[in-house]
């Protein structure tokens, strides 16, 4: 019985990029990605394992290798349009935010539940890992370009950040193309067994 559901929810990949090995967090736009079992080709992010990092200091002292459930970062257009306004500019270019692809379509994306997975219509799927929590490092991206609006960006882009994820299936996505929402058959978790 398949444990994963597929949902009548579609989004639209509308930016694609990876972010290159080196300082910054700063992405290069692209019309296309390779993804291969180690994430998207040539992204700083990639990898089968990655230094543990602050988002798990709980269960892992900095810099412990684990496997890397952080090979993309995926956002909402819906999303970054609302941090945009809230930090008082006309746009946000996704860049600035190490993104690996903007999707539009799918409402309240930063909370789909973890390991979802999104599959494009060639079958190239990626697996929700968790929320993305935003950080300093984009405002610094911003602050370079636009003086005063950097220290605006963490604020703005609370419970907005979209979410990080890994490659369950490697393949192409390029910029137009359609990915379906499928999410986990059972119901939400509460502290109380049922």
């Amino acid at each position: 019985m398949p444990a994963l559901k597929p949902t009548d929810y579609y989004a639209t990949i509308t930016w694609a990029g990876a972010v290159p090995d080196g300082d910054g967090l700063r992405a290069v736009a692209s019309d296309s990605l390779t993804l291969g079992w180690d994430g998207p080709e040539d992204e700083k992010h990639g990898g089968r394992t990655r230094p543990s990092c602050s988002r798990v200091t709980s269960q892992h002292e900095r810099g412990t290798e684990i496997a890397n459930v952080r090979q993309l970062s995926v956002l909402s257009q819906e999303e970054l349009n609302a941090i945009a306004a809230d930090m008082g500019i006309e746009a946000l270019d996704p860049l600035y935010l190490g993104a690996t692809l903007v999707i539009e379509g799918i409402a309240d994306f930063s909370f789909v539940p973890p390991s979802s997975r999104l599959q494009a219509e060639n079958g190239t799927t990626i697996t929700i890992d968790m929320n993305n929590r935003p950080c300093i490092f984009p405002g610094k991206e911003i602050e370079a370009d636009m003086p005063g609006y950097g220290p605006k960006f963490k604020p703005a882009a609370n419970n907005r950040r979209g979410v990080t994820a890994w490659v369950e299936r490697p393949g192409v996505l390029m910029v137009g193309d359609k990915l379906r929402l499928h999410i986990p058959d059972q119901r939400a978790w509460t502290a109380e067994a049922k």
